[in-house]
């Protein structure tokens, strides 16, 4: 049970595929070789295809005991749920797409969709307005009995809309649906301190102690740079969460890498582990790609790294 491994140990790591990750061969790869590294909990999309990946990557590694999934799931205005889409009017072939996108979504004028993650960093750079990003949602009352089915230890939801009546919904559903460990992502990218804490305070009124998980995002999707700076945001917001002393899991993501863990000792943060998406997914990258991946050289070399980061942030 997840609950019980939280309340044994001190500092987990949690390893973020992307609530938008729909490439199932990255899935499994990078569950595969962070579970060796050492992860403990793996943060997927909420789709069966993608769970049966991550079931798969599990099952390569080998490990059966303390490994667990989690699925998120997002609201409008989550960055997560979008999908980049080219105007082909406007698109100029300049390439400059193509060269910042961190998850290979854009090869020749097209999207590849499983891959996009929706991170928006196509259209920040695209100088011609060429690219928009587009929301896809999905029916949380058909989805969630069949993951759930399939079997999942923990649902996130990305509580960073300012849209409440969205948030309620969702979480009365996810509530009703699954009986265990449930994740609440938020940011201050929309909302102030005191709207954050708020609203984290209606969605446990009615859940036991100590039955949730804060997921402290600083900026999400921006932790492929690897300084102090890059993290801080991230750290800042478990701050403001251990400050409320509420009666919840703490894990620090959003712009996390292999410096957080010392800035949150330095600031004295009391959390119980650090969920690592966009950095962890990086520093991996040529390894996960690779045709010959589950080559033992070529799996080792990549565990090396992973399993450095891993050490680092549960030290």
């Amino acid at each position: 049970m997840l609950k019980e491994f939280l309340d044994k140990n001190n500092k987990v790591f949690k390893l973020v595929c992307g609530a938008g990750n729909e490439c199932e061969q990255d899935v499994e790869r990078l569950t595969a070789l962070y579970s060796k590294a050492g992860a403990q909990i793996f943060d997927i999309c909420a789709k069966p295809e993608i769970l049966d990946a991550a079931k798969r990557g599990l099952e390569k590694a080998r490990i059966n005991k303390d490994r667990y999934i989690c699925v998120s799931v997002g609201m409008k205005g989550d960055p997560h749920i979008f999908k980049a889409k080219i105007d082909n009017e406007k698109y100029n072939f300049c390439g400059i797409c193509e060269e910042v996108c961190p998850n290979d979504a854009i090869k020749n004028n097209s999207i590849i969709t499983e891959n996009c993650i929706g991170c928006g960093i196509c259209k920040k750079g695209c100088q011609n307005n060429a690219i928009n990003m587009i929301e896809t949602e999905q029916d949380l009352n058909k989805i969630l009995p069949i993951l759930i089915e399939k079997g999942i230890d923990c649902i996130e939801l990305h509580a960073t809309s300012e849209l409440d009546e969205d948030i309620w919904d969702k979480w009365e559903i996810i509530n009703q649906t699954f009986d265990g460990i449930l994740s609440i992502c938020i940011d201050r990218l929309n909302l102030g301190n005191k709207q954050v804490l708020l609203r984290l305070k209606k969605m446990i009124k009615n859940r036991k102690p100590y039955t949730t998980i804060i997921q402290a995002d600083g900026i999400p999707m921006s932790g492929s740079k690897n300084d102090y700076k890059t993290t801080l945001q991230a750290v800042a917001m478990a701050e403001i969460i251990q400050d409320e002393g509420l009666p919840c899991y703490t894990l620090i993501s959003g712009g996390t890498n292999s410096k957080t863990s010392d800035l949150a000792k330095l600031c004295n943060i009391d959390y119980n582990g650090i969920a690592i998406g966009s950095y962890a997914r990086k520093i991996v990258k040529q390894y996960i790609k690779n045709e010959n991946f589950y080559n033992e050289s070529i799996f080792n070399e990549g565990l090396k790294i992973a399993k450095n980061l891993v050490e680092m942030s549960t030290k």
